[in-house]
């Protein structure tokens, strides 16, 4: 015990030890953490009435936030299978550095929803004794589950392989790699899960497709890649991880079949949507082209929509794909144009206009927007922080 304990003292000492650039990026981050810190207790002292979240439009910026990083949370799954079902050798190098990513993103997902429901002790409710979860006839449940489930899963695996490391001794499989082959399907599983408790709210119509769960599941696998792509590009300019170059083509080929297909899907609701022009519709209407003069969304749904036709076309060019600027280019415009997408429009139009017909528009307050930039900081602070430790112990400089 006492040598588990010192190995995470020394942990902590690794990643808080660099160089001057280093040292600079982290105390940023935590700046920002602080910001975003002061911002939620204005929220917890003040109610969510500094948000601009109503009885019409109760999910905003939080929620749409925790439903892109569900997506991101996948992004272990696209190292894990071609290493242990296609003998990748390359990718099983760097199979750690997708699994921090999962980590990272499930915690940020968390963190939104514990702002996002105004009071913590809320999660009370769902704990046996003081609440009850309501399993398994909630689709909420399953979700919570489904989310917890998956990080333990995650922790586990670096956490067991690191250790061992940092001893001098090897690894086991039969201790990670039937949770490695667990965390494939829980992946699955959580997506699903996530995409069932919009689409079963039969009062949403914008959300009742049936391609809704699909539609997750490939968005993670176009976006999910592109994350990864511009992490390891990061951790080798930075921090002197060595990233084969097979890693990178592999990745690219993923994007190039996932974000033509995350794009048909899309084209294909929305001409559902738009073709059938029936009562339904309004929601979409409003999304693209506004209603009644209101149209909040318009620059963020179009904005989006044309990085990620951009993005497809640099993926699908060699010559741009294969020219590292013009790559980052391309994944950073995957990333935002399926956080728009997935995000703010996907969860807002779904409440505008309301059953009764009430259009209530919305758009993030000065608090929410520090309070999501302060967990985006955390969440790459605790990237950033595991990598360092995992290079360390990879590369011998932290050992027993």
């Amino acid at each position: 015990m006492k040598s588990f304990m010192i190995y995470w003292i020394r942990m902590f000492q690794c990643a808080f030890v660099g160089s001057r650039n280093y040292l600079v990026y982290i105390f940023a981050l935590m700046i920002t953490c602080l910001i975003g810190l002061y911002f939620y207790y204005l929220q917890l002292t003040e109610g969510l009435a500094v948000t601009h979240l109503s009885d019409q439009v109760s999910w905003g910026v939080y929620i749409a936030n925790f439903t892109f990083l569900v997506g991101v949370a996948g992004a272990s799954v696209l190292l894990i299978f071609p290493v242990y079902f296609m003998n990748h050798r390359e990718l099983k190098a760097v199979l750690l550095g997708g699994i921090l990513i999962s980590i990272s993103a499930i915690i940020m997902s968390l963190l939104f929803i514990v702002v996002d429901l105004g009071r913590p002790d809320r999660f009370l409710h769902m704990l046996p004794y003081f609440g009850k979860l309501n399993f398994p006839q909630s689709v909420l449940a399953w979700d919570v589950i489904a989310i917890n489930g998956y990080l333990l899963i995650n922790m586990h695996v670096p956490g067991y392989i690191l250790y061992q490391k940092y001893r001098g001794k090897k690894p086991e499989s039969k201790f990670y790699v039937p949770m490695i082959v667990l965390s494939i399907f829980w992946a699955v599983a959580l997506h699903t899960v996530t995409a069932f408790l919009y689409l079963g709210l039969g009062g949403r119509p914008y959300w009742n497709s049936a391609i809704l769960a699909p539609r997750f599941l490939v968005s993670e696998f176009a976006g999910a890649p592109a994350i990864i792509i511009l992490a390891f590009y990061s951790l080798k300019h930075f921090a002197g991880m060595m990233v084969h170059e097979n890693v990178f083509e592999f990745l690219k080929k993923i994007m190039m079949i996932f974000i033509p297909i995350n794009l048909f899907l899309f084209f294909s609701e929305m001409f559902k949507e738009f073709y059938t022009d029936n009562a339904h519709s309004i929601s979409a209407k409003y999304l693209f082209f506004g209603i009644h003069g209101h149209g909040i969304l318009r620059p963020y749904i179009w904005a989006g929509l044309i990085m990620s036709v951009l993005a497809l076309l640099i993926i699908l060019i060699p010559k741009l794909r294969n020219h590292k600027p013009t790559l980052i280019i391309g994944c950073i415009f995957t990333i935002l144009g399926i956080w728009v997408e997935k995000g703010m429009g996907l969860i807002i139009p779904g409440f505008i206009p309301t059953p009764l017909g009430d259009l209530v528009e919305y758009s993030p307050s000065i608090h929410e927007f520090f309070i999501s930039l302060g967990i985006w900081a955390f969440g790459v602070l605790v990237f950033s922080m595991m990598s360092k430790v995992v290079i360390a112990i990879y590369k011998g400089e932290l050992h027993e």
